[in-house]
């Protein structure tokens, strides 16, 4: 019976080769963290050329993880029947999408270096945490650190190679951990039941889903409330972000009810595109 729910899952979602390829890449968050990218690079001063290099680097970044991540979960997704991937339901092959997980991290090496040394090795770290959350880290305790680590960094990569090549202020930084541990949290909380069956016990699977939606929240305010007072004079556009992220994660609540609903994790998405909006109009100021 469960073989056979598996390939009637399998076969409803069957896609052409290049569709199916884009879906593995993780599409939503590989294009939000891009485009996020590009709008710093832009608010801290670089040209042309240094925002075309920033975003394809990150872009690069991206892709790697997101292929990497469905290339390594291929057999448990197969196993938990998840129609919405990929290479579980048989429109892609795994050895596929680690050729191209691999050649986008390739891709990412020089693409990173071209803004600096060390903002390229800002980047390349980062995204080599997220590899390593993707093979290991995410069934363990401390599967928040490479989110902890690798949001500041992202930020730290776009400042580094910008005119001014300096490191982002404390409170930019402190904003970027607590919106990666948010992420971590949410992206993880529709998948709960087929992770502990697998035998997947992270930080998430420890705190259960209500405190895990409790800490999302939390976190989420708390980024917007340093990012608006860190820098000193939040005025009303500090008040706009704080009423902006509570609707909208109320919203995604609200929306996320139904079991293995995703409204949550795109609410998430939407509360840092607007913390990253604030950070994008204090530019001048990382």
């Amino acid at each position: 019976m469960g073989g056979e729910r598996q390939i009637e899952v399998a076969g409803a979602c069957r896609t052409g080769p290049a569709l199916a390829l884009l879906r593995a890449s993780h599409p939503e968050p590989t294009v939000m963290v891009t485009v996020l990218a590009v709008a710093l690079a832009v608010s801290t001063g670089r040209d042309a050329a240094g925002v075309v290099a920033a975003g394809a680097a990150v872009l690069a970044g991206q892709l790697s993880v997101g292929w990497h991540n469905d290339w390594l979960d291929a057999g448990r997704d197969a196993a938990s029947g998840r129609p919405d991937k990929p290479v579980a339901a048989g429109d892609i092959s795994a050895r596929t999408v680690a050729r191209c997980a691999l050649a986008a991290l390739t891709a990412a090496v020089p693409l990173s270096f071209a803004s600096g040394w060390r903002a390229g090795l800002a980047h390349l770290t980062a995204v080599l945490l997220a590899w390593a959350y993707n093979a290991r880290l995410k069934a363990t305790v401390v599967s928040f650190v490479p989110y902890a680590v690798a949001f500041p960094l992202l930020v730290a990569f776009v400042t580094l190679g910008g005119p001014a090549a300096s490191w982002p202020p404390w409170w930019a930084l402190a904003a970027a951990a607590l919106l990666g541990c948010s992420a971590h949290l949410v992206n993880v909380v529709p998948d709960l039941a087929d992770d502990l069956a697998a035998g997947v016990r992270g930080l998430p699977h420890m705190l259960g889903r209500s405190r895990s939606v409790s800490a999302t929240v939390v976190l989420l305010l708390a980024a917007t409330a340093i990012e608006s007072f860190g820098p000193g004079r939040p005025g009303w556009g500090a008040a706009g972000a704080m009423i902006g992220v509570a609707v909208v994660i109320t919203a995604g609540i609200l929306l996320a009810r139904r079991p293995g609903s995703r409204w949550l994790f795109r609410a998430v998405l939407l509360a840092a595109a607007i913390d990253v909006a604030e950070l994008v109009a204090r530019g001048s100021r990382l």
